[in-house]
């Protein structure tokens, strides 16, 4: 029995990455199994996290998992960090001022390869753009109105079209949400399921770094969240948690898709940084290899 004997039901750590699922999990009485699964295999299990869970406790595929005995899963995913890379996210419109439609596009112009002749950008997480005539100055003040009408139009539009996320990010609206704030409660009228607003999301003064982390918010929170639901409602009443890019954990209601870029690679950081403190070593250098 180990020094950790006598905690209040079991603990599950989940590191859930696009080839390998691996569980580690601690009983009541303090003893350490470890078990690794293939992430999909439809054939034999629909999750590989909560399937996990129900060998080490010896559950049956068929059968209710015991939720009561369970004290909180922590797990880290690369689900959205996968759905980014491969551009498998959730079709997204984006709505900013008029005259800034490619503004993302251009982005700062950084240029990787200097004399590079065929220049080749990367694919926008957004499908398609809303200019909206409105417009707000650094202090607040309004030069433009809003045009909800046209605003209207274009959700509706996009609406029809079969897009249910929205990425909505105004100039200056980090410090003045006043014109994202109203598109945000026509987005809701019009049905939008997931709304991400800049001044929520990533209230930053730059208008770019605001924009792509709004809009990959949008683009990876409903395809996030249709995970996250399906573990929470096998495990009613549990205490799941999620870790972040920032390497911390936050309440599975509270993981969001800007957040989960790096959750899965933040925990093979935090467990070097842990395990060489646990060794006496205050340098290392770290390396993490996953199957995919």
């Amino acid at each position: 029995m180990s020094e950790n004997a006598g905690i209040a039901g079991w603990q599950f750590w989940i590191d859930r990455g696009g080839t390998f699922t691996d569980v580690v999990a601690r009983s009541p009485e303090g003893e350490l199994s470890a078990l690794k699964l293939l992430s999909e295999d439809p054939d034999r299990y629909p999750d590989a996290a909560i399937e996990g869970i129900r060998r080490a406790l010896r559950v049956g595929t068929g059968d209710e998992i015991p939720a009561s005995g369970i004290a909180a899963v922590k797990m880290g995913t690369t689900v959205a960090t996968n759905a980014l890379l491969e551009r498998k996210g959730e079709p997204t419109l984006l709505v900013t001022n008029q005259g800034f439609a490619d503004a993302l596009r251009i982005g700062y112009q950084n240029r990787p390869h200097l004399f590079a002749l065929h220049i080749e950008l990367p694919e926008q997480v957004y499908c398609r753009v809303a200019e909206i005539p409105g417009r707000m100055d650094a202090r607040g003040n309004e030069l433009e109105p809003l045009d909800e009408g046209l605003a209207r139009e274009a959700l509706a539009a996009a609406f029809d079209s079969g897009i249910r996320s929205v990425a909505i990010v105004f100039m200056h609206g980090y410090r003045h949400p006043d014109h994202e704030a109203r598109v945000m409660s026509l987005a809701r009228e019009a049905g939008f399921t997931q709304i991400s607003v800049s001044h929520q999301v990533s209230p930053l003064m730059k208008f770019v770094s605001r924009g792509d982390t709004t809009a990959v918010d949008a683009y990876l929170s409903p395809i996030l969240r249709r995970y996250v639901d399906r573990v929470s409602a096998a495990l009613p009443g549990v205490r799941t948690m999620f870790m972040q890019s920032n390497g911390g954990l936050t309440d599975a209601s509270l993981f969001q898709g800007k957040d989960s870029i790096l959750s899965g690679p933040a925990g093979g950081v935090v467990g070097a940084v842990a395990t060489a403190g646990m060794a006496g070593f205050e340098k290392i250098i770290g390396f993490d290899m996953g199957g995919t």
